[in-house]
């Protein structure tokens, strides 16, 4: 059997609008500041819970799904300055 050659992507577009780009950075980062403050509250009702409540809670598909979706956020961040980055480039450019 012979080796194939993994196919060549071309560059990605570099067609991005500085003015779009910002507004969606500024879109995320307002997102990511709103579920900042959202898990703090989180934590701070959670404390306000007796220790049987706060077991029970935990237990729950909802606390699960809160949890998951706190570490995809964790691996969204590093996205989002990526992101920051190309923007500055457009910036400097």
């Amino acid at each position: 059997m012979a080796e194939t050659e993994p196919p060549v992507l071309p560059d990605p577009p570099r067609d991005l609008d500085y003015e779009q780009a910002r507004l969606a950075y500024t879109i995320i980062q307002s997102l990511l500041a709103h579920t900042r403050v959202v898990s703090d509250l989180i934590a701070v009702m959670a404390q306000a819970l007796d220790e049987d409540t706060q077991k029970a809670l935990t237990q729950t598909p909802n606390w699960a799904a809160y949890l998951e979706s706190r570490r995809l956020l964790e691996r969204t961040r590093a996205d989002v300055e990526k992101f920051a980055e190309v923007l500055k480039k457009l910036d400097d450019e």
